[in-house]
């Protein structure tokens, strides 16, 4: 029987359960099945997340900072990125029809609910700016510890290449990703299961990042490599030169919904309605 840790702060959060080292494979799997069961919509996903990347690299290519800015942070608001594809595993787990209307209507809905709302959709907005806000904090940390101690200015992607990463010492590019590991952990432990758990729940911010961190306090170790095969399989569709973000973007996607629904028990929480007019006439106080 998998382990479940019931918070005792005066916070109401959800259960958070245990889960084994093999789990993680688990959910791969299933977001591949995901991914198979709506190809065109979530292939659709992996493109437009592509161009984004290709479009990246062309602006970026000459400047460093902006390029590396500009990719951290797409990889840090990655989990706002995918919101539809939760949105996908979710009504494919219900047995729901799934189109174009299910990834319109998510994206959407922010927009008739009051930003006031206790847990209504507003609150995705807030933690997706939460993120931009981490992710402009980490290129600047990173690109005033480069500045500082480089010996050399570093203006283009080739010279951090040759200057940092391939540098006889390496000692500043093993403090540098010392640096981003530190600043990542709180950000993935912030958000491994927190806008899943926001799309699906009527729940605030402050309460679903909580349950993110208890998931991560439950399962260190579990958590630590799903948070290594996010990063391996990332590289991976970066190395292709990113075409590879095609498969691996709308795969992790919908993967991250099916680690949402294994570790966490919010049957407390209200559900979000189930259709357009449900949570327009909850947003209007009907």
């Amino acid at each position: 029987m998998p382990g479940i840790l019931t918070p005792t702060a005066s916070v109401d959060l959800p259960t958070v359960r245990s889960i084994s080292m093999l789990t993680p494979l688990e959910w791969l799997a299933l977001g591949w099945k995901d991914m198979c069961r709506a190809p065109w919509l979530s292939l659709a996903h992996g493109v437009f997340l592509t161009l984004v990347g290709l479009a990246i690299l062309a602006l970026g290519h000459n400047r460093f900072w902006l390029m590396a800015g500009a990719l951290s942070g797409f990889l840090i608001v990655g989990p706002v990125v995918a919101t539809s594809l939760y949105a996908i595993s979710r009504a494919l787990e219900r047995g729901e029809a799934v189109s174009w209307q299910t990834v319109r209507s998510t994206w959407l809905r922010w927009q008739s609910g009051r930003g006031s709302q206790a847990g209504g959709y507003w609150c995705l907005v807030r933690f997706g700016l939460l993120l931009a806000l981490a992710a402009t904090g980490w290129v600047v940390v990173s690109a005033s510890l480069i500045t500082v101690l480089s010996p050399v200015r570093i203006a283009t992607p080739m010279d951090f290449l040759q200057q940092v990463v391939l540098a006889p010492d390496g000692h500043l590019f093993t403090l540098w990703l010392g640096l981003g590991s530190v600043l990542a952990a709180p950000i993935f432990a912030s958000s491994v299961v927190a806008m899943p758990l926001l799309l699906d729940r009527r729940i605030g911010v402050f309460q679903a990042v909580l349950t993110s961190w208890l998931v991560v306090v439950e399962n260190p170790v579990a958590m630590a490599w799903w948070a290594g095969l996010i990063l391996l399989f990332t590289l991976l569709g970066l190395g292709s030169l990113l075409i590879g973000l095609v498969l691996v973007m709308p795969m992790l996607g919908h993967a991250s919904w099916h680690a949402y629904r294994a570790l966490v028990d919010a049957s407390a929480f209200e559900a979000r309605g189930l259709s357009d007019s449900e949570e327009e006439g909850r947003s209007r106080g009907l």
